[in-house]
């Protein structure tokens, strides 16, 4: 009989970039911070259960363009953490393949001792820069890439140009989803300047957050929805959105081509 998996214990751990602190949460799951830096939730006993609104968002998004559970998605997720996300898919598509690049080493070994994560290849961990490991890749070979990655509040500046959006679009087949999780304060400079950078390569794109985000309300994540293909648009899509605990909006089309008002970014 396979022995069973050590718990999960709460404490703060150093980590090959800083610290990491685990947290048992009063749900039953586990709070991940980097840095200080709320990164991950999750839930060993429950794995499709995921606790930060624009992961649900997200999820949302490639369940309204993949909508079989038998399809066999091939995701990169660039930022593994917990791998929360990369987790509850392969519940949900149980024949999809998953590589979740780590930049952290130690966070990676880490993740995979505290919780019941699956293995390769059905989720593979990979340590490296998230671009580096993008622009290996070979041309046309992921259906979906999740760009998550944070250094503190703020998406590395190198995972936010041109040049890098090109390269996801390189690595994606014909009408798959680049989808970014986008963090920004309340003026939502950078967060337009995002908007504008990833129109600038696909031809297609949409936007996931709540109301009060898109009016500059507060600070928080917008969610990026980009394909060369149509982005999710369904009334199923808007139903999901409003009837989630944090309601959100689906801003499309030309609304969502107008939010992008920032500089188009590019490498240096």
């Amino acid at each position: 009989m396979a022995a069973s998996r050590p718990a999960p214990t709460a404490g703060v751990f150093d980590i090959s970039t800083g610290t990491a602190e685990l947290v048992h949460s009063i749900d039953g799951g586990w709070l991940l911070s980097i840095n200080g830096a709320q990164s991950s939730h999750i839930d060993p006993d429950r794995p499709e259960q995921l606790d930060f609104e624009y992961m649900r968002q997200a999820a949302a998004a490639i369940a309204d363009r993949y909508r079989e559970p038998s399809t066999p998605l091939r995701v990169l997720h660039l930022g593994g953490a917990a791998c929360a996300l990369p987790r509850s898919l392969a519940q949900r598509y149980p024949q999809s393949r998953h590589v979740a690049v780590e930049i952290d080493a130690e966070l990676a070994r880490l993740a995979r001792e505290w919780f019941d994560l699956p293995r390769a290849p059905r989720l593979r961990i990979r340590v490296g820069d998230a671009r580096d490991v993008t622009e290996s890749l070979l041309p046309q070979t992921r259906d979906v890439v999740m760009r998550d990655a944070f250094s503190g509040s703020l998406t590395p500046e190198h995972l936010t140009t041109v040049e890098f959006t090109q390269a996801v679009q390189k690595v994606l087949v014909p009408g798959g989803l680049y989808i970014a999780n986008c963090g920004d304060r309340r003026d939502l400079n950078s967060v337009r300047s995002e908007v504008s950078t990833i129109g600038e390569v696909f031809e297609n794109i949409a936007l996931i957050s709540d109301p009060a985000m898109f009016k500059g309300r507060r600070s928080g994540n917008i969610v990026v929805v980009a394909s060369d293909g149509a982005v999710p648009d369904s009334a199923d899509l808007e139903r999901t959105l409003r009837s989630d605990p944090e309601p959100a909006r689906l801003m499309t089309e030309n609304a969502a081509r107008a939010f992008g008002s920032g500089r188009v970014r590019r490498d240096a």
